[in-house]
């Protein structure tokens, strides 16, 4: 008799069927890999060149945002730009 086979390692991109498991704004989030800065605004529901975006505490340009591939574990903070007056 065998042990069953371990899960998947959570930072894996196999892992949940192609999913990638970052946190935004302190939330859990599972995307569709592969996923990039510029998916994940998408499905925010914000429109490009609206948001700013750190990636594990690190600024990502606005211009590397379609190119910034997400993996798991990533940390996002998404913050979107309030005008006033």
């Amino acid at each position: 008799m065998s042990n069953p086979p371990s899960p998947p390692s959570p930072s894996s991109p196999s892992s949940l069927g192609g999913a990638v498991r970052v946190l935004v704004n302190g939330e859990p989030r599972e995307l569709a890999a592969p996923a990039t800065v510029s998916t994940l605004i998408a499905q925010l529901g914000f429109a490009a060149g609206t948001v700013a975006v750190e990636r594990n505490r690190e600024v990502v340009p606005r211009r590397d945002h379609g190119t910034t591939e997400l993996v798991s574990g990533d940390e996002l903070e998404v913050v979107t730009f309030v005008g006033g007056g």
